[in-house]
């Protein structure tokens, strides 16, 4: 799509910048000329305006995005056609002048666990509500992650969200699979679906990225990472950096499980977790603490005065100073001046004497006003503290968190505390090594009464995988005293890679693995295999297998009306060769060869006419 810079969208919008492009839409930072402030517009790309499907997608996620009222979500303002000009179907956001979570990250190399929480609890509370609606985001990372000059926080471009309110979700080949690559959950490689826990599954990507500095798989192409989040497991992030509290741990490894089921089940569970943690982390947390959407404090906020303020993550934190300093008052005709305490006035500023005819009304000043209101606050929350304390100590003992301590020290911990101690399962965790707790019931937060019973999971380790047993054959006579007994296989064809490459290792053979385009067979699955399974092999054998990367055709977009720049980018996005023929000094599209519309192969020519 060329740039549109400097266009005015709809009578009111001017475009000033490019900020970004995608697979669907491009986004320009705008000066909303009503209202004389910038905005971001959200502009689809030209040859998808004519398709209804990707039209009724656009808007419907216009729709969807507007329903959600939270201070951590980028908001949509407005949304229509440009009548004039440019064709443009558009969505007008709220623009937030700042930087992306990737740029911190590249900034600091990585977060500290405290770090981490100030800025994702805010984004895990979003996410929460947009479950709650039944929105999923499906393209969760760093980027996607706004940080304003202030400090607050927000999630952008719900553009591939899925749910209820929305539809489906498609893009210009339906084989794509949509998302980023180093975020995606094995379900979205393996079946192309999501649901809330695919984000929770993002989520953890990104705190492990953020807590280590690095993503925890990479690889030469994007589907040898895609392939990684299927058959391997993250692993906690105190396995490469000190620091990480097992409370932070025991969350990216929940959230990362490849089983869904295993992980947090929407935004409201995992935001428990992190809160959680934060108040492992500080305990002063639970009290006098207000969740407000307030700015978290950056390194170039600087305070004003004494303003008794300190903002910590989306809390703010008052503290009470100076509030109950007596205050010396010289009158002056009927408005109160204010003189700081210690300050004695002269004989000559006495207040004088009251008039008979009739009392002069004092005014309460608003600084007086807003100090008295402080006031009261704090009060409140020092009162609701202490019946919290009261509340919890007739609840019973809070249990601290054992997850992570291996059998011993847990039942000592909780023994030594006054809670009885049972093992009440033992499973296979890769995640977890033998003998170590996987966790309580009830867990770490919660209250129960002196002598009460405290049941442990342990961990049995890794599941040991079975060597699958060779399917009695006749075998011939060996010719050699020293032949090896052959392997029995079976085909993997149109099964999963990971199934295959899992299955052909633990029978002691090597995997060959290649990738080509199939209309046939879906991504990730195996479209051949050599051999091909009908004969046993020997030990040690090579089996070839080759997976598809989906669809190997495209179909021609419509760009007729386009310039040829226009023109040319959206064909060699969808990998087609471009050639072009002019007729006079034409400078748009006037015909398409293959004709709109046609199913071709990637790599094709398309030949265009400008007219």
């Amino acid at each position: 799509m060329s740039d549109l810079s400097g266009e005015v969208i709809d009578n009111r919008y001017e475009l000033i910048s490019l900020i970004a492009s995608g697979g669907m839409a491009s986004i320009y930072k705008a000066t909303d000329l009503r209202l004389d402030r910038f905005v971001a517009v959200k502009i689809m790309h030209p040859h998808l305006a004519n398709d209804d499907e990707f039209v009724n997608r656009f808007i419907r996620e216009a729709k969807a995005i507007a329903a959600l009222s939270h201070p951590n979500i980028v908001s949509i303002q407005d949304q229509g056609w440009n009548e004039g000009g440019a064709q443009a179907i558009f969505i007008v956001m709220e623009y937030v002048d700042g930087f992306t979570l990737r740029d911190l990250l590249l900034e600091r190399g990585h977060l500290a666990p405290s770090e981490l929480l100030r800025y994702m609890v805010p984004v895990v509370s979003a996410l929460a509500q947009a479950h709650s609606l039944g929105i999923n985001h499906r393209d969760l990372k760093p980027e996607n992650i706004l940080i304003s000059k202030d400090g607050r926080i927000k999630i952008a471009d719900f553009g591939l969200a899925r749910g209820g309110m929305l539809g489906n979700t498609m893009t210009v080949d339906s084989s794509v699979v949509l998302g980023s690559v180093s975020y995606l959950s094995p379900e979205q490689v393996e079946r192309g679906i999501s649901d809330a826990r695919s984000d929770i599954y993002s989520l953890g990507i990104m705190f492990f990225e953020l807590l280590t500095g690095r993503k925890p798989f990479d690889g030469d192409t994007p589907i040898q990472i895609a392939f990684k989040h299927v058959n391997e497991r993250v692993p906690a992030p105190s396995t490469l950096i000190n620091g990480v509290p097992p409370s932070l741990d025991a969350i990216v490894l929940k959230a990362t499980s490849p089983n869904p089921d295993q992980r947090q089940r929407n935004g409201a569970e995992l935001l428990d977790a992190l809160q959680n943690a934060q108040i492992e982390l500080d305990p002063k947390r639970s009290q006098l603490s207000l969740d407000l959407d307030l700015p978290l404090e950056t390194p170039s906020t600087k305070r004003k005065g004494n303003r008794p303020e300190v903002r910590v993550g989306a809390t703010l934190v008052t503290r009470v100073k100076n509030f109950t300093e007596p205050l010396s008052i010289k009158r002056s005709e009927t408005r109160p001046t204010f003189i700081p305490s210690g300050k004695v006035p002269s004989a000559k500023a006495e207040v004088p004497a009251m008039s008979h005819s009739g009392a002069v009304r004092r005014k309460t000043s608003k600084r007086v006003k807003r100090n008295r209101y402080f006031l009261t606050l704090i009060l409140l929350l020092l009162i609701g503290g202490g019946l919290y304390k009261l509340v919890a100590s007739n609840s019973g003992i809070s249990l601290p968190s054992v997850a992570g301590m291996n059998q011993r020290d847990a039942t000592s911990t909780l023994k030594s505390i006054g809670m009885n101690v049972v093992v009440g399962d033992k499973q296979f965790d890769s995640s977890v090594p033998a003998g170590e707790v996987i966790s309580s019931s009830p867990g770490g937060g919660a209250h129960l009464k002196l002598g009460g019973t405290v049941s442990l999971t342990i961990s049995q380790g890794a599941q040991p995988v079975p060597t699958p047993t060779p399917t009695p054959t006749p075998t011939p006579t060996p010719t050699t005293t020293d032949s090896t007994t052959p392997v029995s296989i079976t085909s993997y064809v149109g099964l999963t890679s990971g199934q295959a490459q899992s299955e052909l290792t633990a029978a002691g053979l090597s995997v060959n693995q290649s990738f080509a385009y199939s209309d046939s067979v879906a991504a990730g699955n195996v479209i051949s295999q050599s051999p091909d399974g009908t004969t046993p092999v020997l030990p040690g054998s090579i089996i070839s297998i080759v997976v598809s990367q989906g669809t190997a055709t495209v179909y021609i977009p419509n760009i007729y009306s386009l310039s040829r720049s226009a023109a040319t980018t959206a064909l060699e996005n969808l990998q087609l060769k471009v050639v072009v023929r002019k007729i006079g000094n034409g400078k748009f599209v006037t015909n398409v060869s293959p004709k709109v519309g046609s199913k071709v192969k990637r790599g094709s020519t398309v030949v265009i006419t400008l007219g």
